[in-house]
């Protein structure tokens, strides 16, 4: 795809938000793309009512699903409250809609689940959290185990803070390495963790399954979901 040209041309970038998403998903994604030159961003729900995190902050909608206009990229973000928008024909629909001109749609976290829910993965390579990548399949997508996962116009990104690295990323397949760079710069982003781990080949046995009890219940939850979207979009997903 041809790069977007910073000069002549108007961008225009969407991202959803909705109750109990996890901010980050949207916020780190926000700050990288916003500061593309010539871009506008329009902040997504289905109401202008403020909309909370899962963790309590306060975020403030700008714009109308219904008024939304054609967007060039389209952010999906995740979080628990994604499945709660698993089978919301409205929420379903509008993502149907703008990915079918978008230049990109770009899901992070278990977004990719709410654009596999919407019919959008099927033969996608994509990636989500390590607590949900097991569910790609169920969506008809091809599972890739890498922060970021680009095919076509669908970027996805693994979780959380994996969402600035696609914003990254998808600055770059718009605008060229300089113009990724020169935003890289300006956050001053060269991650140095402080403790190591952070993924669960990297992190220490009980560390992972503390984590993973933690998220059982969630986890088996949107299993069932999964589950009963693959069959309402006729897909097969062999035993394991």
């Amino acid at each position: 795809m041809a790069k977007w040209d910073v000069e002549h041309n108007h961008l225009t970038i969407g991202g959803l938000i909705f109750p109990n998403l996890d901010q980050m998903d949207f916020t780190g994604p926000f700050e990288v793309l916003s500061l593309i030159p010539g871009s506008q961003f329009h902040i997504l729900w289905k109401d202008l009512a403020p909309v909370r995190d899962r963790r309590g902050l306060v975020l403030l909608p700008g714009t109308t699903l219904r008024d939304a206009p054609a967007l060039d990229v389209l952010l999906v973000p995740g979080g628990q409250g994604q499945e709660a928008l698993m089978d919301d024909e409205e929420i379903l629909e509008f993502l149907r809609t703008q990915a079918r001109q978008a230049r990109y749609v770009f899901s992070v976290c278990t977004g990719a689940l709410l654009c596999g829910a919407a019919g959008l993965l099927r033969g996608v390579r994509s990636t989500t959290h390590w607590n949900s990548f097991h569910l790609l399949p169920y969506f008809g997508a091809i599972p890739v185990d890498e922060r970021v996962v680009v095919d076509g116009r669908h970027v996805s990104a693994a979780g959380v803070s994996s969402g600035i690295d696609g914003a990254l990323r998808l600055v770059e397949l718009l605008g060229g390495a300089r113009m990724a760079q020169a935003i890289q710069l300006h956050l001053q982003y060269a991650p140095e963790p402080p403790c190591k781990g952070g993924t669960p080949a990297t992190s220490s046995p009980d560390i992972l399954e503390d984590a993973r009890a933690a998220g059982r219940g969630l986890a088996d939850q949107r299993l069932v979901t999964a589950k009963r979207i693959a069959e309402k979009l006729g897909i097969t997903v062999p035993a394991r």
